[in-house]
């Protein structure tokens, strides 16, 4: 666990995460729960996810075993093993996660050619979309807000079109819009392959933050 480029604690920063995925996602906002928070999954169904900062072991076992219905879901920042070690053989862990932070220090950005770049803000919610010359969308990104904080999610680039730093464009875009609309600080949960990315363009990894659910039928 490393300590925070934004001087916020890892609690504040995993509550922050929390709400701000949710404007991201357009769903509701997470609900407070001792260590954490709680968040439906996929309204109209009523799967939850229960999102911890603060555990013991022995409660996050009694978690796992109250939430062990179909669907319901547990996160934690911290090990991956620890949890893993917790659920039984009905539950599967997700790809790794990882939480990470950055003070912005917004530039400008360079649109690769043949394609073109379109920024969209409704409330608390920022969109990039970058489209090729032919009409694809060739990738896109969300931010949502909370406060000071952009928390960046579904960083997207479509097959045909990766490997020609679309990513980094959409991300550079986000910090420099997220930037002129106030916030100072970003936030994010990578997979494995996306923690390299942002490492390069100046994220720091604070925590692992793995994921599991219980198997549907």
């Amino acid at each position: 666990m490393t300590t925070s480029p934004t001087g916020h604690a890892l609690p504040d920063l995993v509550m922050t995460w929390g709400r701000g995925r949710a404007h991201s996602r357009i769903t509701a906002q997470p609900e407070p729960i001792e260590g954490g928070y709680r968040v439906a999954v996929g309204p109209p169904s009523t799967e939850v996810r229960e999102v911890f900062h603060t555990y013991t072991t022995d409660g996050l076992a009694a978690t796992v075993a109250r939430l062990d219905t179909p669907g319901n879901q547990v996160m934690i920042a911290g090990p991956n093993e620890l949890l893993e070690s917790l659920i039984p053989s009905s539950w599967t862990m997700d790809q790794g996660g990882h939480l990470m932070s950055v003070v912005f220090t917004p530039a400008g950005y360079e649109i690769p050619e043949g394609y073109r770049l379109i920024v969209e803000t409704d409330g608390p919610l920022t969109v990039v979309r970058i489209f090729h010359a032919n009409g694809d969308l060739a990738a896109s990104a969300r931010l949502g807000r909370d406060d000071d904080f952009g928390v960046f999610d579904k960083v997207i680039t479509a097959p045909a079109h990766q490997r020609r730093g679309l990513g980094s464009t959409a991300m550079r875009a986000l910090t420099w819009h997220a930037s002129a609309l106030g916030m100072r600080y970003g936030l994010l949960v990578a997979s494995d392959e996306g923690r390299a990315l942002y490492e390069h363009l100046g994220w720091t990894f604070l925590s692992d933050f793995p994921g599991a659910r219980s198997k549907q039928d």
